[in-house]
């Protein structure tokens, strides 16, 4: 059960990475926690671990793109008294060829993940988040949304799509009491990203941060989350993008080799 008064943060991508990095720095800010992911395994131990230490948080196992079980978790929200924050982080990056040669379903399950999950569940509790008064909508998008890059067509596109989504999202509610903050990362280390992107070849995946000698972490991306998330209701991060020192732009980075 959660105090009275306490707010509650649902975490979309949970199972790892800046997700599960978010939920940490969350719950220790004061926020219930609802985290969830397709990994139900993982999900579960992340919220036993926050629980053990004293903090509150709650998983439920859901895939983003699957718009039936996504209206199923905001149903299942109402037991809560209310719901302040969404932090849509599931998403990732499927591939790195060319346009000639990318393959149409990587790009499709990038766009179903990054746009579409993010569209669902924005949907399904925007109007929890609105009665709430005091609500936060966060899109974790990337630097791919504001800069293309040569392999990455299929990330960038999607990523662009989420960046639009947000950007038209505050437009489209400014005067009710929920905002709308979308957080750019750029090169972030994380223990899955690149392998899943490369569909499990370890090798190319160390080549993304070959030389680069602090890429950010997901303990960085979620700090700025955070400190986004608790500024005060009537200030709206709008954009803040966020790299490593190493790296000046999708295509410039510096490599000690």
């Amino acid at each position: 059960m959660t105090a009275a008064g306490t707010p509650i943060a649902v975490i979309t991508g949970a199972s790892s990475g800046i997700g599960a990095a978010s939920a940490r720095q969350l719950a220790a800010a004061g926020y219930h926690v609802i985290v969830t992911a397709r990994r139900k395994d993982r999900i579960e131990a992340l919220a036993a671990e926050l629980t053990a230490a004293g903090q509150h948080a709650t998983a439920y196992a859901l895939d983003v793109t699957d718009r039936p079980a996504v209206d199923a978790f905001a149903a299942e929200l109402g037991r809560f008294p209310s719901v302040n924050v969404l932090i849509n982080n599931a998403g990732g990056a499927l591939g790195a060829d060319p346009v000639a040669t990318g393959d149409p379903v990587d790009w499709r399950r990038m766009y179903e993940t990054n746009v579409l999950g993010t569209l669902n569940v924005t949907q399904a509790l925007l109007p929890a988040l609105t009665a709430s008064g005091d609500g936060t909508v966060l899109v974790v998008s990337s630097t791919a949304g504001h800069g293309t890059y040569e392999g990455g067509a299929g990330y960038v596109a999607a990523k662009h799509g989420s960046h639009v989504l947000a950007e038209t999202l505050r437009l489209e509610i400014v005067g009710t009491p929920v905002r709308v903050i979308e957080i750019a990362p750029g090169m972030v280390r994380t223990e899955e990203f690149a392998t899943t992107r490369f569909h499990g070849d370890t090798e190319k995946a160390a080549k993304v941060y070959a030389g680069v000698a602090e890429p950010l972490t997901a303990d960085d991306v979620a700090d700025t989350i955070t400190w986004a998330v608790t500024r005060p209701s009537h200030v709206n991060i709008d954009l803040l993008v966020v790299r490593p020192r190493a790296q000046a732009s999708n295509s410039k980075v510096h490599r000690e080799l």
